[in-house]
This record gives C-alpha cells, sequence and structure tokens, in this order.
C-alpha cells in the first residue's frame, strides 16, 4: 500500500467512554468490504465491477482516515479526495452501526477537512444519500443547487454482505 499524502495519529475518547484510535492509513479492500458489512456506507456502491471498484478506490484515495477501536477493527472511515488548496470532496464517510451518535462522523470530517487544509482555506463537498442529510446539516453543511453532475451510469443496488 501507498503511505498517506498526510500523517495523523490520535486517540479519542467517544461518548460512550470508549478509547479509539484515529489515524491516517490506507486499508485493504478486503478490510473496507467488511467495514461496508457493518455500515450503511455500502449503500452508495453499485454491483458492477464492485471488488475492482473498491480495490482502486481504495488505492487512490488522497485522504484515507480510519477510525479504530481496541481490537483494531475498524469503526469509522473518512476518504477524501482534494487539491490541498481549494477544495475537499468526501467520497467516502462511514460509521460501524454499532458506534453510531458518538460523535465519531463528526470528529472523522472535523479532522479530513483539518488535514486538507483547514475550514478557512478549503471548501467541503459530500454527495449524501437522503438518510444521511440530517447529519450533514448537523455538522454545519447545507444542500446546494450550484454542483453540477453528469451521470449516465447504470447501476444496480444492492447490499455489501
Amino acid at each position: 500500500m501507498m503511505k498517506p499524502n498526510v500523517d495523523y495519529e490520535k486517540m479519542m475518547t467517544i461518548k460512550n467512554g470508549e478509547d479509539v484510535t484515529l489515524r491516517t492509513e490506507y486499508v485493504s479492500a478486503e478490510e473496507y468490504i467488511d467495514f461496508l458489512r457493518r455500515s450503511d456506507l455500502g449503500k452508495q456502491y453499485p454491483k458492477e465491477d464492485f471488488q475492482h471498484r473498491v480495490t482502486a478506490l481504495v488505492r487512490n484515495v488522497q485522504i484515507s482516515l480510519i477510525a479504530r477501536n481496541k481490537q483494531s477493527q475498524i469503526i469509522g472511515i473518512c476518504f477524501g479526495l482534494t487539491d490541498f488548496v481549494y477544495w475537499l470532496f468526501i467520497t467516502d464517510l462511514g460509521v460501524d452501526r454499532s458506534y453510531e451518535k458518538q460523535g465519531l462522523g463528526k470528529a472523522l470530517m472535523e479532522i479530513v477537512h483539518d488535514l486538507a487544509g483547514g475550514e478557512k482555506k478549503i471548501i467541503v463537498f459530500a454527495y449524501a444519500n437522503e438518510n444521511a442529510i440530517p447529519f450533514y446539516e448537523k455538522i454545519g453543511m447545507e444542500e446546494t443547487k450550484s454542483m453540477m453532475i453528469k451521470d449516465n451510469i447504470e447501476w444496480t443496488e444492492f447490499v455489501v454482505e
């Protein structure tokens, strides 16, 4: 695996009192798929060419911030693409279902934003499914109509199992 573009490692105590480690690191496709099974993030991926696409994703993302519990299991992920000057696009933000509402998603977003250059310099974009919109609004993001998209891809939705 490649070395992440930025280095970060810190312990954090989440709301339930558990200590977790937040670290920039690349993960294998297998470990990421295992995480997708335990989060709602997997709903955003199409069935077509899934294994190949996820393998490319985990290899090519610029910022890969991973939260792990004491057993070293991934419990949260935030992937971002950035120019480190103007913008940051969050491609993936997810938390293990058993760790939701513990402050982990918010912490992942804040740290990745800082790693890309900080709130005063970098605009953050995220594609959010309708169930995630309340979370993004709660952390200070707002819906916009100024984004453009070209989407001619036909995807088959499925559940990562």
